[in-house]
């Protein structure tokens, strides 16, 4: 009886390309929906000389001095950049937590879902996140009206260019804090949602339940609004380390991520770490509302179609 009942719970189990594919939907959403927020935080997190006054004024600049599309600078390689994070983190983590259950009741526990959403989040900061920001970052802290004028004239020029100046190393600026940040963020995040479904609407996986998207919106929301919080010195670093070129002597002025934080701390003072948070808090957690909204509704009806009235 307990082999049958352990071999039911596996045919529950949602395979790791659905939960990839549900998560590249979402990413696809997100990005069209959530750019113009990334672009003022970029900006906010970039200004050292207080150019801007905070997140009303960030943007009204933007669209006086530069156009509404400058909103959108930097869509491809970030809507490209989310849709393959989010395949490869849902999918990812698919695996991991599969790793990480139970032989006999296959359930997770807290602890496998931390390291699971950890995993996830280095995995995709080192083979996706970090070359794609890299690029998304050097096009947003462009300004002006005229774009011949500008250094990167596209994504893959920009991409180009870096490898040609700083080799392919440079797409790889900021890697270490981008790595803390996505796994703690990562680690939070999934325990959290999993939590919420089961808290607020008694959701588990695999019970055929479909969370209306309104459900899925409010358990995302909640769920992302923890990591913009412990990550903000890692994700200030990482604009920053991003965003620097070599000098005319082949110098930088942040050498890495502890430099980093060292140097804006005493130079800026320590709430210069958290700069861009009311920005990160107006995009993550909505962000992963949408994201959720549409990954949901892509596993709920895989799960009635496939799962439930599959035979036993």
């Amino acid at each position: 009886m307990a082999a049958a009942a352990t071999m039911t719970e596996r045919r529950k189990q949602i395979p790791a390309y659905m939960k990839a594919v549900s998560g590249s939907l979402g990413g696809v959403v997100e990005a069209c929906c959530l750019q113009p927020i990334d672009v003022i935080k970029t900006r906010l997190q970039l200004d050292r000389v207080g150019a801007y006054k905070g997140i009303t004024h960030c943007g009204s600049t933007v669209v006086r001095t530069e156009g509404v599309r400058a909103l959108w600078k930097g869509l491809t390689p970030f809507a490209t950049h989310l849709t393959l994070k989010y395949t490869l983190r849902m999918g990812s983590n698919a695996m991991f937590q599969s790793a990480f259950k139970d032989s006999e009741t296959g359930k997770v526990s807290n602890r496998g879902r931390l390291l699971s959403g950890f995993g996830a989040g280095v995995l995709e900061a080192l083979a996706i996140v970090t070359p794609f920001e890299v690029v998304k970052i050097r096009l947003q802290q462009q300004k002006g009206l005229s774009p011949e004028l500008f250094k990167y004239k596209g994504p893959i020029h920009c991409a180009r260019t870096i490898v040609r100046e700083e080799s392919i190393l440079g797409l790889w600026s900021g890697a270490a804090p981008t790595v803390m940040r996505n796994g703690t963020n990562q680690a939070v995040m999934f325990t959290a949602k999993n939590a919420f479904d089961v808290l607020l609407w008694n959701k588990h996986e695999g019970d055929g339940k479909v969370l209306q998207p309104w459900q899925s919106m409010i358990s995302g929301f909640l769920a992302g609004t923890a990591g913009p919080f412990c990550t903000g010195p890692f994700d200030v670093v990482k604009t920053r380390l991003m965003a620097q070129t070599r000098d005319g002597e082949g110098g930088v002025r942040y050498k890495g991520m502890v430099h980093a934080i060292r140097t804006i701390y005493a130079e800026e003072g320590l709430v210069a770490l958290w700069r861009g948070l009311l920005p990160r808090l107006m995009r993550i957690p909505p962000g992963q509302a949408i994201m959720w909204a549409v990954a949901d509704q892509v596993t709920g009806l895989y799960e009635m179609r496939y799962l439930q009235n599959a035979p036993l």
